[in-house]
């Protein structure tokens, strides 16, 4: 119990709100006039005047109840006990005087822990003294107790609830940072390593074949080119003041786009009816293809092969690329491997990866249709 106290006492206001709006100079324009015209039209109403007074100066206090809400709860029913000791009875209180409700709510809804409590202390002790001064009955009594309770029980209601949904906006957001990297992970790291391996192969025959240096050099353009419309379209997809001229996602037939002469040799086949399988699937193969191939490319050392097989059966799809280069050195893997398995398991399949007895490498997923 001290724990959840002390917890309930060093609770944060939540995020500011706005001071004031345009209702709550409405309320107040409404508010006033009501009060005054009931106070005149009351009949036999005890301390008219002071009634009055009370009633349309405490109005104003609405206009701080987000930012400054234990004050004005203080405020509020402290002038309203003040005038209970004064005329040594219970205030002559008029009807439009159950805005007032709207302190306690604010309080529990924008104010702090000890905010919190120390205006709950302050309102129930007024309804409390009230009543041992013999101001209010005890059905009366209840019945204001009843009401603060229900109006912090509100506030309370409503500021958790904004909470449990900043917490849901904020989940989301992670999702899509998450989805985000891997497809750039997928995407630009690709492009990339092919360029680094052009390139690297262009130094190493310049010197004896300037043709095949010039060839690589085409290769890296194009890479580069790809790179680039790429990055384009997803910084277009994040600008949301500019609408997006979104292209098809990758589909299980552009994993043939993955083969290639070498080095090393890429050898795609495409097994089983690929047309009837959902979107997201047939992207998370293309992706997950062509991140192993990548990763072969850029680790399998001495390989001269890779195989990339999609099977398509009447419940799963099941991709398997693996190379024939010498076992990794053991060590950090990156992200790639991370961002396949989360990719996988998005969509309820399992990715796995490892090397092969005595030489390769492996990565093998299965995803249901």
């Amino acid at each position: 119990m001290f724990d959840l106290l002390r917890s309930v006492w060093r609770e944060p206001r939540p995020p500011a709100a706005a001071p004031r709006v345009w209702r709550d100079w409405v309320l107040v324009a409404v508010l006033v006039p009501v009060a005054v015209v009931e106070g005149v039209l009351t009949r036999d109403l005890p301390w008219r005047v002071l009634s009055v007074v009370v009633a349309a100066g405490l109005v104003p206090t609405l206009l701080w109840r987000r930012s400054r809400p234990l004050l004005m709860v203080a405020v509020a029913f402290g002038v309203c006990q003040l005038s209970a000791l004064v005329v040594d009875a219970e205030f002559p209180s008029q009807n439009v005087l159950v805005y007032l409700a709207l302190l306690p709510y604010a309080l529990f809804r924008w104010g702090s822990g000890r905010e919190a409590v120390l205006g709950a202390a302050i309102m129930l002790g007024k309804v409390g003294l009230s009543g041992a001064l013999g101001y209010l009955h005890p059905s009366d009594v209840l019945g204001g107790l009843v009401i603060l309770c229900a109006a912090m029980a509100l506030g309370a209601a409503f500021r958790y609830r904004s909470r449990a949904r900043a917490r849901e906006l904020d989940q989301v957001k992670l999702l899509e940072r998450e989805r985000l990297a891997r497809d750039l992970h997928d995407t630009v790291a690709h492009h990339v390593s092919a360029m680094a391996i052009r390139a690297q192969a262009g130094i190493a025959t310049a010197a004896a074949d300037p043709d095949a240096a010039l060839d690589a050099l085409k290769v890296i353009d194009a890479e580069a080119a790809r790179t680039l419309d790429e990055m384009r379209g997803m910084v277009r997809i994040l600008r949301t003041e500019e609408p997006a001229q979104l292209s098809p996602g990758p589909r299980v037939a552009d994993v043939e786009r993955l083969a290639s002469q070498g080095p090393p040799s890429v050898d795609v086949q495409v097994v089983g009816d690929t047309d009837t399988l959902p979107s997201p699937v047939g992207a998370a193969v293309f992706r997950l293809a062509q991140e192993a191939v990548t990763n072969a490319r850029r680790h399998a050392r001495h390989a001269t092969r890779i195989e990339v097989r999609v099977i398509v059966d009447d419940e799963h799809v099941r991709v398997r690329v693996s190379d024939d280069g010498n076992p990794r050195p053991a060590g950090s893997h990156g992200y790639g491997l991370v961002g396949m398995t989360e990719r996988a398991g998005l969509l309820g399949g399992t990715c796995e990866a490892g090397p092969d007895p005595g030489r390769g490498w492996t990565v093998s997923a299965v995803l249901p249709k």
